[in-house]
């Protein structure tokens, strides 16, 4: 699932591509499904002649800002991606949702295996309300996640996956993020210390600012995994732990091991993550 960099990633390069001040002049969905909250019909007539006004992330929501106080937000989920490409062009297998543009050009929503979801609304606050603080905000500190952590007694992979604790971060970065701090991931949230807690804050966004570097995480070939704008992430060099399960350590040379923490895979250095 594409994470804090990689969304970052897709919006950066769509406002590169000069989508802010377009308009969207007709929406076609072909799995409807993919449009929550509204049947196509609706979607396709709340949405036409709407101009986009602002486009940001806010935790793996892609958000477009639009006129008149509505806004469009997309989450790419497990395999979902957004593409720009000329009006006309025949549409590919797992193109869900086409949005025609005034630019002559189409807004399309590629998504293989049929997780993504796309939202309009009037009111964000149903969606993006209960998320928890951004990690890379300027006014995110160490004291505050310090507190955080305080207020729960709770497994810590599990805990930094939870959306409503902390926005943005994904199985790839909690991994990374924990490997580089040199903390396990089963220890309970409340039970750091302080120089812990420093280590873990600079940590996160050592690895989220490092994923943004380089363009996102691709993990290999296939349809299903990540691209932006047809380009391919550059992270996967730079990953320290995630899927190098058997392969040395790059701090201690001990090999690092592959284990499920709350149903989800995680790589460790049991010798660097007591």
């Amino acid at each position: 699932m594409p994470e804090l960099p990689e969304v970052q990633t897709v919006v950066n390069d769509l406002i590169t591509a000069g989508l802010v001040g377009a308009t969207i002049t007709s929406a076609k969905v072909y799995w409807p499904k993919t449009v929550a909250g509204h049947s196509p019909r609706t979607f396709g007539r709340l949405i036409k002649g709407r101009s986009i006004e602002a486009l940001r992330r806010r935790a793996k929501f892609i958000v477009f800002d639009l006129d008149k106080g509505w806004h469009l937000l997309i989450h790419l989920r497990m395999t979902g991606r957004v593409e720009l490409v000329s009006a006309g062009l025949k549409r590919r297998k797992h193109e869900h949702v086409i949005l025609a543009l005034d630019q002559g050009r189409e807004m399309r929503f590629f998504d293989p295996r049929k997780f993504g979801r796309l939202y309009l609304v009037e009111d964000t606050a149903k969606l993006l309300g209960r998320l928890g603080p951004e990690p890379l905000a300027t006014h995110f500190s160490a004291r505050q996640l310090g507190a955080r952590l305080q207020a729960k007694k709770r497994q810590l992979k599990p805990l930094l996956l939870d959306q409503t604790f902390l926005a943005g971060l994904g199985n790839i970065y909690v991994d990374e993020a924990l490997w580089d701090a040199g903390i396990h991931p089963l220890r309970i949230s409340n039970g750091l210390s302080p120089r812990e807690v420093k280590r873990l804050h600079r940590s996160i966004r050592k690895v989220l600012r490092r994923g943004l570097n380089n363009l996102g995480t691709t993990l290999g070939t296939g349809q299903t995994t990540f691209y932006s704008m047809a380009r391919r992430g550059r992270n996967r060099d730079e990953l320290k732990v995630f899927r190098r399960d058997g392969l040395p350590c790059p701090r201690c040379s001990k090999t690092i091991e592959r284990r499920l923490v709350g149903q989800r895979s995680t790589h460790i250095c049991i010798n660097c993550q007591k």
